[in-house]
Protein backbone atom coordinates (compact mmCIF):
# COMPACT_ATOMS: atom_id res chain seq x y z
CA UNK A 1 0.00 0.00 0.00
CA UNK A 2 1.11 3.59 -1.06
CA UNK A 3 0.69 6.60 1.69
CA UNK A 4 0.04 9.62 0.12
CA UNK A 5 3.36 11.23 0.87
CA UNK A 6 5.07 8.48 -1.25
CA UNK A 7 5.65 6.79 1.68
CA UNK A 8 4.47 3.19 2.74
CA UNK A 9 1.83 2.82 4.58
CA UNK A 10 1.79 0.93 8.11
CA UNK A 11 -0.92 -1.86 8.57
CA UNK A 12 -2.74 -1.57 11.89
CA UNK A 13 -3.11 -5.13 13.93
CA UNK A 14 -5.07 -5.74 17.00
CA UNK A 15 -3.44 -8.33 19.06
CA UNK A 16 -5.31 -11.27 19.68
CA UNK A 17 -4.60 -13.26 23.09
CA UNK A 18 -3.70 -17.41 22.73
CA UNK A 19 -5.73 -20.10 23.87
CA UNK A 20 -2.88 -21.21 26.11
CA UNK A 21 -3.56 -18.04 27.68
CA UNK A 22 -6.64 -17.01 27.52
CA UNK A 23 -9.21 -19.28 27.07
CA UNK A 24 -11.74 -17.08 24.95
CA UNK A 25 -8.75 -15.41 23.12
CA UNK A 26 -9.51 -11.73 23.94
CA UNK A 27 -8.63 -9.03 21.80
CA UNK A 28 -8.42 -6.27 24.53
CA UNK A 29 -7.54 -3.20 22.24
CA UNK A 30 -11.12 -3.87 20.35
CA UNK A 31 -12.74 -5.12 23.45
CA UNK A 32 -11.96 -1.42 24.85
CA UNK A 33 -12.64 0.65 21.56
CA UNK A 34 -16.14 -0.93 22.22
CA UNK A 35 -16.18 -0.05 25.28
CA UNK A 36 -16.06 3.46 24.81
CA UNK A 37 -18.78 5.72 22.84
CA UNK A 38 -18.82 5.61 19.30
CA UNK A 39 -17.53 9.56 18.94
CA UNK A 40 -14.07 8.88 21.21
CA UNK A 41 -13.56 5.23 19.49
CA UNK A 42 -13.97 6.97 15.85
CA UNK A 43 -11.37 9.41 17.40
CA UNK A 44 -8.83 7.10 18.24
CA UNK A 45 -9.35 5.22 15.01
CA UNK A 46 -9.03 8.69 13.00
CA UNK A 47 -5.64 8.81 15.04
CA UNK A 48 -4.59 5.09 13.85
CA UNK A 49 -5.15 5.94 10.59
CA UNK A 50 -3.15 9.16 10.65
CA UNK A 51 -0.24 7.48 12.09
CA UNK A 52 -0.39 4.38 9.77
CA UNK A 53 -0.46 7.05 6.60
CA UNK A 54 2.49 9.30 7.95
CA UNK A 55 4.00 6.51 8.47
CA UNK A 56 4.64 6.39 12.52
CA UNK A 57 8.35 7.44 12.05
CA UNK A 58 7.37 10.73 10.59
CA UNK A 59 3.74 11.72 12.66
CA UNK A 60 3.94 14.64 14.51
CA UNK A 61 1.56 13.74 17.33
CA UNK A 62 0.29 17.20 18.45
CA UNK A 63 -0.68 15.13 22.04
CA UNK A 64 -2.39 12.64 20.16
CA UNK A 65 0.23 9.89 19.72
CA UNK A 66 3.25 9.96 21.93
CA UNK A 67 6.44 7.71 22.59
CA UNK A 68 6.38 5.95 26.18
CA UNK A 69 9.24 7.02 28.81
CA UNK A 70 11.05 5.46 31.31
CA UNK A 71 9.79 1.43 31.87
CA UNK A 72 7.22 2.15 29.05
CA UNK A 73 10.08 2.73 26.64
CA UNK A 74 9.44 0.73 23.33
CA UNK A 75 5.24 1.56 23.70
CA UNK A 76 2.99 4.09 21.83
CA UNK A 77 0.46 5.71 23.11
CA UNK A 78 -3.34 7.28 21.47
CA UNK A 79 -4.17 9.93 23.66
CA UNK A 80 -8.08 11.03 23.24
CA UNK A 81 -9.51 13.42 25.71
CA UNK A 82 -13.70 13.16 25.84
CA UNK A 83 -16.25 12.42 28.86
CA UNK A 84 -14.05 14.15 31.81
CA UNK A 85 -11.75 11.17 31.02
CA UNK A 86 -8.73 10.33 29.34
CA UNK A 87 -8.36 7.22 26.86
CA UNK A 88 -5.34 5.71 26.19
CA UNK A 89 -4.91 3.02 23.43
CA UNK A 90 -1.17 1.19 23.75
CA UNK A 91 0.55 0.43 20.71
CA UNK A 92 3.68 -1.34 19.72
CA UNK A 93 5.86 -0.54 16.00
CA UNK A 94 6.90 -3.72 14.42
CA UNK A 95 9.15 -2.67 11.06
CA UNK A 96 9.36 -5.50 8.37
CA UNK A 97 6.83 -7.61 9.87
CA UNK A 98 7.07 -9.91 7.16
CA UNK A 99 4.70 -12.27 8.95
CA UNK A 100 2.17 -9.65 9.59
CA UNK A 101 2.11 -7.90 5.48
CA UNK A 102 4.93 -5.51 6.18
CA UNK A 103 5.60 -2.70 9.31
CA UNK A 104 2.64 -2.83 11.59
CA UNK A 105 1.18 -0.95 14.02
CA UNK A 106 0.24 -3.69 16.77
CA UNK A 107 -2.96 -2.10 19.46
CA UNK A 108 -2.44 -4.28 22.31
CA UNK A 109 -5.07 -2.88 24.82
CA UNK A 110 -6.25 0.52 26.37
CA UNK A 111 -7.89 2.11 29.80
CA UNK A 112 -9.52 5.32 30.50
CA UNK A 113 -8.03 7.39 33.62
CA UNK A 114 -10.27 10.37 35.47
CA UNK A 115 -7.79 13.45 33.84
CA UNK A 116 -4.92 14.12 35.73
CA UNK A 117 -4.88 11.20 37.02
CA UNK A 118 -1.58 8.74 37.13
CA UNK A 119 -3.02 5.40 35.17
CA UNK A 120 -2.84 2.49 37.63
CA UNK A 121 0.40 0.74 37.63
CA UNK A 122 -1.35 -2.79 37.12
CA UNK A 123 -2.66 -1.28 33.87
CA UNK A 124 1.02 -1.14 32.82
CA UNK A 125 1.99 -4.59 33.64
CA UNK A 126 -1.37 -5.95 31.82
CA UNK A 127 0.00 -3.96 28.73
CA UNK A 128 3.72 -5.35 29.25
CA UNK A 129 2.07 -8.67 29.27
CA UNK A 130 0.43 -8.63 26.07
CA UNK A 131 3.63 -7.13 24.77
CA UNK A 132 5.59 -10.12 26.10
CA UNK A 133 2.39 -12.62 24.70
CA UNK A 134 2.24 -10.88 21.15
CA UNK A 135 6.20 -11.65 21.04
CA UNK A 136 5.86 -15.26 21.99
CA UNK A 137 3.07 -15.92 19.48
CA UNK A 138 2.74 -12.47 16.66
CA UNK A 139 -0.90 -13.60 17.26
CA UNK A 140 -3.00 -10.74 15.40
CA UNK A 141 -6.91 -10.56 15.11
CA UNK A 142 -7.80 -11.61 11.62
Amino acid sequence: MAGGRGRDTWRIHFFQREASDDKGEAVPSLEFLDGLKAKIAAEINAVLDAVAEAPPPAFSGGGKWEAMHGDMAGFYEVRVQGDGQNHRLFCLLVREAVDLGGSSIICLGGLSKPRREAADPKDYRRIKAYRREFERHRRVFI
